[in-house]
């Protein structure tokens, strides 16, 4: 305690130079907070938007994220509700869960004949409730940009499309889709003519259909046994998806619609089994878990498990490059503050050559020497950690309630600008330490120099 009263005392001896080293200390523990909390915020909104859509974990048929995603008849899931129900009810996953749900994703062309245009659609077919309690996920407390899918008691042919699907289908005007200009096409009848198979299609299902209305479509998908299959839906609405070009093909349907037009009257099958979990951290315990059931009870089918990072490689792709950022930047301020601490602290050795002779002639040891400029360097640390940390969450106040916004590359629309410090403690932690880490490797060179100095030759310096 006696020493840390002296390195502040010596600290205060000048404080014109103590107050500029802090400031630079200050100002890096700034640097670093701030850019580290912009970057926890994405990557934790990355990782709740891709957990919300795809789950934590997916099983999947052997090969199909690689090779099955334009043939899924060929990488169906058979008897899949009692898969879903086995992971259910098994006692060691049961408390981990938040959500199981199959889901089934198809290609096809969606065509709006009456106005003479078609375009393809990568479609997926969900049990609307669940999909929607999968939206309601946000471990980390975010602002969350998810809207559930307005198919919720709707009737089975209804389905909802991105804006880019609308503008290609000209729903723009009926749909009141933003931002879209429609040039005036010829009706079919008028001049363009469906093609014959998918005339002759639509024809046998607006049979039984309901009577045509101005936002119905009719979608073409080959069936489980290669056969063509038309379905006419009623478009509710159209979702901003976010991305363009996902937006651009983005259909979405109830799961029982889907599996009539791939599997008609055969036994239906899904792509995947989505399994949402509380916490992101159950991951691998319930991976374990889940690959003995499967080897177990269901070793019939080649099946695997993905988890979100897998299904989704941007997330791998963001987190690899904020990284790289975030340790440049961390590394280039933490240099800086090297150099500056270590100047400071050569200049009160040279400054008190002759305290530190005057010292060791009254018996104090080079240890003693050592520790004495040590503690002023942990002081300078601690001090500069406090009064960064305090800087930092102030700045971050400020921005997380600006208002201000940006729009990431190949987004649609913009996200606010968040910084998450102080709900992000491995990354105060990790930063506070860091700090002082580096204030004692710069104290160190100068305080070991001082405590070499010879008695004779420091007490006869000038």
């Amino acid at each position: 305690m006696k020493t840390f009263s002296l390195a502040l005392r010596n600290l205060l001896r000048n404080r014109r130079r103590s107050l500029t080293t802090l400031l630079a200390m200050i100002i890096g523990l700034v640097a670093i907070l701030v850019f580290g909390g912009y970057k926890s915020n994405i990557m934790y909104g990355s990782e709740t938007g891709f957990v919300q859509g795809s789950g934590h974990l997916q099983i999947q048929h052997k090969d199909y994220f690689s090779e099955g995603g334009d043939n899924p008849t060929a990488y169906g899931i058979a008897d899949y509700q009692r898969i879903v129900d086995t992971v259910r009810r098994d006692p060691i996953l049961s408390p981990m869960l938040a959500m199981v749900t199959p889901s089934l994703q198809l290609g096809g062309i969606a065509g709006n004949f009456s106005a003479g245009v078609s375009r393809s659609v990568m479609a997926s077919g969900v049990v609307v409730e669940e999909h929607n309690q999968m939206l309601l996920w946000n471990d980390y407390g975010l602002k969350s940009y998810a809207q559930p899918l307005p198919l919720t008691a709707s009737d089975p042919d209804a389905v909802v499309i991105g804006t880019g699907v609308a503008r290609k289908l000209k729903f723009c005007s009926v749909l009141k889709v933003p931002n879209c200009s429609q040039t005036v096409t010829t009706p079919v009848g008028e001049g363009k003519q469906a093609p014959d198979d998918i005339a002759a299609l639509s024809a046998l299902e607006k049979s039984s259909a309901p009577q045509q209305d101005e936002t119905r479509i009719e979608m073409l998908a080959a069936t489980a046994h290669g056969a063509p299959n038309v379905a006419s839906l009623h478009v509710v609405q159209a979702k901003n998806m976010g991305i363009k070009a996902f937006d651009d093909v983005y259909l979405a349907m109830h799961l029982a619609q889907a599996q009539k037009l791939i599997y008609g009257t055969t036994p239906p099958q899904v792509t995947a089994i989505r399994i949402q979990l509380r916490h992101t951290s159950q991951i691998p315990a319930a991976r374990e878990r889940l690959s003995h059931l499967l080897a177990t009870d269901f070793g019939n089918q080649p099946l695997e498990i993905l988890d979100f990072r897998a299904l989704n490689p941007m997330y791998g792709q963001t987190a690899q490059f904020m990284n790289s950022m975030f340790g440049f930047i961390s590394i280039l301020i933490a240099v800086i503050v090297l150099f500056t601490i270590g100047n400071t602290m050569s200049t009160a050795v040279v400054e008190r050559t002759v305290e530190i002779g005057t010292l060791r002639a009254i018996g104090l040891r080079r240890s003693g020497i050592r520790r004495l400029f040590l503690c002023e360097g942990v002081l300078l640390g601690l001090i500069g950690s406090i009064l960064g940390v305090l800087c930092a969450l102030f700045i971050a106040y400020l921005i997380n309630h600006s208002g201000l916004s940006w729009t990431p590359p190949g987004y649609s629309y913009a996200y606010l600008i968040l910084v998450r410090i102080w709900q992000d403690m491995h990354l105060l932690a990790g930063s506070v330490i860091g700090l002082i880490v580096v204030t004692l490797i710069s104290a160190w060179w100068p305080a070991n120099r001082a405590s070499r100095l010879l008695i004779v030759d420091a007490l006869r310096h000038v």
